[in-house]
């Protein structure tokens, strides 16, 4: 059932909510959250039929916020809100308002939003493009719980991921980090399967790809060791190769679908590794509305190594510029962390403990080199004695001879 409402109030499309579950036989309010998209005409569609597909998982009131620019000067002064009601088979399993807003009140959308959010219930907010750098200081970002973007829409993805590390809230997390996390289970369990150390890793992916970017953080955040950035055709993330001290362990994936796992001294095994639809990764996000406190993590990881990486130049500008590096340049790398900045990864287990140990040898490496140059060890003084003995009594036997 669709009501259309034009040049209307916040309440008559609360009215006309309650009129159209009331039309299809159901008065009472059966959804868990609200759904809040701020996106514009363009993308609206696709938006839409990602969140009634996920809303068969989390049945949901949808509020679609779009701003309107009108193209007359005169007609921007005038303020105008026009709302589409949906309920039943034309929303999903919950509700629909696509509300479009002119003039003014587009300014001002969080004043139209509030009204109609579910009483004692989550609010969700996602912007599937345009979404801003800091959005918990959005306006309707505010609201929310939870706030999701999409760096993958981004023009320039591996700078945001830098602004949005720096202006990072608990609650905000990010479609590229969901994408992946297929990959992040794939590769924890595969060093479920081997006691051996980490030594260095490599990400593979296509070109302009966050995910990518935030995988090799997330790798290096938890190893604790080198990991190198190389591009390939695609699509989207294709490879990750661990180099340990028992042999390599590769995940490799060339044609979008499927994927080979291979560990050295066991049988290659297939694994499913699709590429997932929007409606999927909505579907994930919403069913925990908890800080991601690992998404953080691996944010700030990489952020803070860009800035060390390039010293005094570490601005945003500066986070754009080694991130384009990173990831269109082949052999970039992430430079090995300090080990004040992972006290708190032990809780992911096998990587977890590849991290610990990874860091021991690299520790131990270093104390060596510094001892060696510095003092000889006792067994080299021991074998140098008698030569300094045998010099020093060297001009005592001169004079005994004469």
């Amino acid at each position: 059932m669709k009501i259309d409402l034009t040049d209307t109030t916040a309440s008559k499309v609360n009215k006309a909510l309650v009129q159209g579950r009331r039309a299809i036989g159901t008065p009472a309010v059966g959804m868990v959250l609200t759904l809040v998209i701020v996106t514009d005409e363009e993308n609206a569609y696709d938006a839409l039929k990602a969140a009634n597909d996920a809303s068969h998982e989390h049945p949901s009131r949808t509020l679609v916020v779009i701003k309107r620019v009108s193209r007359s000067p005169r007609d921007r002064t005038q303020s105008r809100l026009d709302a589409e009601v949906r309920v039943g088979a034309d929303a999903g399993t919950g509700e629909t308002v696509v509300l479009r807003l002119y003039g003014d009140v587009a300014h001002h959308a969080q004043s139209v939003v509030l009204p109609l959010l579910l009483p004692d219930a989550p609010v969700v907010v996602w912007w599937p493009v345009n979404a801003p750098l800091d959005p918990a200081q959005d306006p309707l970002g505010a609201l929310a719980q939870r706030r999701v973007t999409d760096t993958y829409a981004s023009e320039q993805p591996v700078r945001d991921l830098g602004s949005r590390a720096d202006a990072y809230t608990p609650g905000d997390t990010d479609l590229s980090w969901t994408r992946i996390t297929p990959w992040r289970s794939m590769l924890a369990a595969a060093l479920d399967q081997v006691t051996c150390e980490v030594e260095a890793v490599e990400v593979e992916g296509e070109e302009f790809n966050p995910s990518c970017e935030l995988l090799a953080m997330w790798l290096a955040d938890r190893l604790d060791v080198p990991v190198k950035r190389s591009l390939s055709s695609g699509p989207g993330l294709t490879a990750v190769r661990m180099h340990t001290d028992c042999g390599p362990i590769i995940l490799d994936r060339a044609d979008g679908s499927l994927a080979t796992l291979s560990i050295e001294g066991q049988p290659d095994r297939a694994v499913a590794l699709k590429r997932r639809e929007t409606a999927e990764l909505i579907a994930e996000e919403l069913r925990r509305l908890d800080p991601d406190d690992t998404y953080a993590s691996a944010l700030r990881f990489g952020v803070e190594r860009l800035n060390t990486s390039h010293g005094s130049h570490g601005s945003h500008g500066s986070h754009g510029s080694h991130g384009s590096h990173g990831s269109h340049g082949k052999g970039a790398e992430v430079p090995d962390p300090e080990p004040a900045a992972h006290e708190h990864t032990s809780s992911e287990g096998p990587v977890a403990k590849g991290a610990e140990g990874a860091k021991g040898a690299e520790g131990a490496k270093g104390a060596e080199r510094e001892g060696a140059a510095a003092v000889p060890t006792p067994l080299e003084a021991a074998a140098k004695a008698p030569a300094k003995e045998a010099a020093a009594q060297a001009p005592v036997r001169k004079a005994a001879a004469k």
